[in-house]
């Protein structure tokens, strides 16, 4: 990382002193045990702050050492290594997912009924790549209790990234005995759609997703803390994760690096929540990203495909509000798009705080965070573990206080 004098970036120093200070609140209240924001502009860091410790018991500082489940946040970087096969020829988004996975050719729509008494009909047209890099495959997640076919996938035990007793390839001969929520293409729902282009990025390499990743996204951009498992030499450096019930206010730890299922030999790599990483290493890929694919010594997309990526990819420029289906998502609805593996803010005027058109972002379900604002050549990340992510208005009020300090 590079570092700059805030006033130098444009930022206002004694605002963007606020921002810890701000967050101090939630520390001494015992809401969350530590957090860690990064805020930087034009390429260079105008402010790093580490706060409160890796547990609440028996913690260490955070600090640049850390390692956090990063959930979420790993949908973009499996997005990103799909491109990378588009770029070579190896895959086109509007292939059909027959494709790669003729089990899917017999899938079907849920037309009525309940989780144990359903009927379904014949899909108005084939899930494409497209629909799988845009939410648009009919797919669901487990979690989200708005829909029978959500009940159908934890009957059928298919939780995501907390998946830890199948494969890639088992996940897809699951989802291809399961009715599609809706046809693909015509709605939006955010899913385990990126999971299934993990297995696809498999098939066509003929390498496991881990593999893939290191040698095409991680070491090129020295990201060397980032995986799907955690050796030993670093179990001390991994945060304790904590969810917060949202009734009683309990909050309970859900993973340590005494017990944690990220450990060597794991056999679900969930392109679409599998990831541990660390603020230096997830700043290296926004970096590349907000640098249009490249580096210094390293080209991993084109400048076109990063634009094609972070643009809105909805029918007819709708968003959100317009297209998706339930309220969970890891951003908020109003005047926001989503691109290839990204939403894409495109009317700042509805969305939830002060942004830029054309701002692409993703968070994760511990709470992370992060936005690259090509206006205002601004990256800004957030890294804490509590789940889930809405539990406080963290990402919103981090929004508000970053552009606050903006000169």
């Amino acid at each position: 990382m590079i570092f700059e004098e805030p006033e130098k970036l444009g930022f206002n120093r004694q605002r963007l002193e606020a921002i810890p200070e701000f967050f101090n609140s939630y520390l001494d209240g015992g809401k969350f045990s530590g957090v860690s924001i990064l805020v930087a502009r034009e390429g260079k860091v105008a402010q790093l702050t580490h706060q409160g410790n890796t547990a609440f018991k028996g913690g260490k500082p955070i600090s640049d050492e850390t390692i956090f489940r990063i959930y979420s946040m790993s949908k973009p970087i499996t997005s990103v290594a799909v491109m990378m096969l588009v770029e070579r020829g190896l895959v086109m988004l509007q292939d059909e997912v027959t494709k790669y996975f003729p089990q899917f050719k017999d899938l079907r729509v849920f037309a009525e009924g309940s989780a144990s008494n359903y009927t379904t009909r014949e899909p108005d047209r084939m899930m494409t790549v497209h629909d799988l890099m845009t939410h648009q495959s009919g797919l669901t997640y487990d979690f989200m209790l708005t829909h029978p076919v959500d009940a159908l996938y934890r009957k059928n035990r298919v939780n995501g990234a907390r998946s830890e007793k199948q494969d890639l390839a088992e996940l897809i001969d699951k989802l291809a005995e399961m009715p599609l929520v809706f046809s693909p293409g015509t709605a939006w729902n955010y899913s385990v759609s990126t999971d299934v282009l993990g297995r696809l990025i498999e098939v066509v390499s003929g390498q496991s997703l881990g593999v893939f990743l290191e040698e095409n996204i991680f070491k090129p951009l020295g990201m060397n803390d980032t995986s799907f498992t955690i050796p030993d030499d670093k179990l001390h450096r991994l945060a304790h994760n904590y969810a917060r019930d949202p009734l009683s206010g309990k909050i309970s730890l859900a993973d340590s690096p005494e017990k944690t299922v990220y450990r060597p030999g794991r056999r679900f790599l969930s392109g679409g929540g599998g990831l541990l990483s660390t603020m230096s290493d997830y700043y290296k890929f926004c970096d590349v990203m907000r640098r249009h694919g490249s580096t210094e010594t390293a080209r991993i997309l084109s400048r076109k495909t990063v634009e094609y990526m972070t643009s809105n990819h909805l029918p007819n420029h709708e968003t959100l509000t317009d297209r998706a289906m339930g309220s969970f998502s890891e951003v908020a609805y109003g005047g926001t798009g989503f691109g290839l593996g990204f939403s894409v803010v495109t009317e700042p005027a509805y969305t939830a705080t002060v942004s830029s058109r054309g701002t692409f972002s993703w968070g994760g379900l511990a709470s992370t965070a992060f936005w690259v604002d090509p206006a205002e050549d601004m990256t800004v990340i957030l890294m804490t573990q509590l789940m889930p992510s809405g539990t406080y208005p963290l990402r919103p009020q981090l929004h508000q206080l970053v552009y606050a300090a903006r000169d």
